[in-house]
């Protein structure tokens, strides 16, 4: 099974962006900077990623008493570009609505330019194998400002995040074919905090981080969860038209255990994106 949905064995992204977000918070509320505060109630931003993916393949087995484990590093070669979609509705003085979706959908085809043998059995040159991968992330936040002046804005989240990932696996060695297909989905709380800080009328940067363990919903037998981690800078040719560039990570580490075995995956994605915003 080449990918399976969401456990953090590291620090959630959220404990590490909480001091930092804090400290830029209370900095920027001792100046009294002229007022700029943001007055848009709907605000949609279109964009794309250029997704840089890599991770680590990991199983682990007893075989008569004896413990066994696999580790693996892969990728899937070349950066893909993909859609990314996010929006907030600001319906009072310190409560936003936000939502978000993540797409990303790859293949790679790895060739044999020679035989390979093993014992009695041969893999003949020109075998192939196919993996795809394909994970899909989408959530519904509410954020409320624990500090909202007319410059900055701080915020803290919670809300429910769908997450999807499917695996797919085609080989051919001579006239033998195997193809397999795996994916899960499902639903879990996800926390989450926010800062904006905006300097003038026309300029704003946003930092964002969010975290999901899978205990919290319903992915049946997976283990795990999601970490993401986002920022950008925005500015505004007029108060309705804007555009924006900035880094979105995210980090997927998954476990299933079965029996005597366990298979995990350790997924990164990550990249620059840029794209347009729209407010009234």
């Amino acid at each position: 099974m080449c990918c399976i949905p969401p456990p953090l064995r590291s620090t959630p992204v959220i404990s590490r962006l909480l001091p930092l977000t804090l400290a830029l918070a209370a900095a920027s509320a001792a100046y009294a900077l002229p007022a700029h505060a943001e007055d848009d109630r709907f605000t949609v931003r279109l964009g794309a990623m250029s997704v840089d993916t890599n991770g680590e393949l990991t199983a682990g087995t007893t075989f008569q008493g004896r413990p066994y484990e696999f580790s693996q590093d892969f990728d899937f070669g070349s950066k893909e570009t993909v859609p990314r979609i996010e929006g907030q509705f600001h319906f009072g003085e310190r409560h936003r609505l936000l939502f978000n979706y993540f797409g990303y959908d790859k293949s790679k085809t790895a060739t044999l330019s020679e035989d390979i043998s093993f014992d009695d059995t041969t893999i003949p040159a020109g075998s192939f194998a196919r993996a795809k991968a394909k994970f899909e992330l989408a959530s519904v936040m509410y954020d409320y400002a624990v500090v909202e002046t007319d410059t900055v804005s701080w915020g803290l989240q919670i809300g429910v995040e769908y997450a999807k990932i499917e695996g797919k696996l085609r080989a051919q060695a001579g006239t033998l074919n195997y193809s397999d297909k795996q994916s899960e989905d499902g639903f879990a709380p996800v926390v989450g905090t926010r800062l904006q800080f905006s300097p003038g009328e026309k300029w704003r940067f946003i930092v964002q981080g969010q975290y999901l363990d899978a205990d919290w919903g319903d992915f049946g037998d997976y283990e795990g969860d999601i970490s993401r981690a986002n920022a950008l800078v925005e500015y505004r040719f007029t108060p309705a038209v804007g555009a924006f560039v900035g880094y979105d990570w995210f980090k997927i580490d998954a476990k299933r255990n079965g029996g005597d075995a366990s298979v995990g995956l350790d997924q990164r994605f990550k990249g620059p994106m840029a794209g347009v915003t729209f407010s009234f």
